[in-house]
């Protein structure tokens, strides 16, 4: 993968970069956020490893930001602020994982490797179709067999999440982090609510259904023509406990 350090300790940058050289990953690493954000949205990469303590840009303006100008590549924060509240704020901001210093550098390796196999970044494109489920992004229209569905904007974005990645299993506090903003909003039972409503309006007048629950997991969209990712995906209500 290409990756980007932004990281203002040097020394630190440095050790990562080679580690992250030696399983074969192309680095790149900028010390202040100003260039590295520059760097980040002239040319994103697959993956960015982000230090949220900048000293001459917040990490989390920063991470606002590439999300705000629909930079896709994931992104994992380092802080050495341990209180949940931060590293909650990170991932509603965008990020997709985190790491607290000190940490481990295999464990670093390990969580990278772990986005690889995921499918590395969700390319910005304008349509998503999932067998004859069809998403015009930049519309937010959406159609299935060429009949209109109405979905409102929550809606929209927790089915967009879904077809970024069809097949992958999505948790309920995962949707919760890349779909919701506010934090008293941030509740994962609320997701069970949207995934009503999206299998209402998306499968209920239709022969197969495509939004799955992976018991004990979470949600996924998938093509019924193709196996589930893992386990067994089926359409049974969302689970009564906590999928996360």
């Amino acid at each position: 993968m290409r990756i980007l350090i932004i990281e203002d300790e040097p020394e630190l940058a440095r050790h990562i970069s080679r580690a992250l050289g030696r399983h074969e990953h192309l680095v790149t690493a900028k010390y202040d956020g100003v260039e590295g954000l520059r760097v980040a949205l002239a040319d994103p990469p697959d993956l960015i490893v982000l230090d949220l303590g900048l000293p001459d840009m917040d990490g989390l303006e920063l991470l606002a930001t590439l999300r705000r100008e629909h930079c896709s590549s994931r992104v994992i924060i380092l802080t050495a602020r341990g209180e949940v509240e931060h590293r909650v704020r990170g991932l509603k901001a965008g990020a997709d994982d985190y790491l607290s210093k000190p940490f481990s550098l295999d464990e670093l390796i390990a969580r990278v490797e772990a986005m690889g196999r995921r499918g590395a970044t969700p390319k910005a494109v304008d349509l998503l179709r999932t067998a004859d489920l069809t998403m015009d992004v930049q519309h937010r229209r959406v159609t299935r067999s060429g009949r209109v569905i109405t979905l409102s904007p929550r809606e929209f974005d927790v089915l967009q999440v879904l077809m970024q990645e069809p097949g992958r299993v999505f948790s309920r506090t995962e949707l919760c982090e890349r779909v919701w903003r506010r934090e008293h909003e941030y509740d994962t039972r609320t997701v069970e609510i949207f995934i009503t409503r999206l299998r209402k309006k998306v499968d209920m007048h239709f022969d197969l259904p495509l939004i799955h629950t992976q018991r004990g997991q979470g949600y996924t969209v998938r093509d019924p023509e193709r196996p589930a990712a893992a386990g067994r995906a089926d359409a049974s209500p969302p689970p009564t406990e906590g999928a996360s």
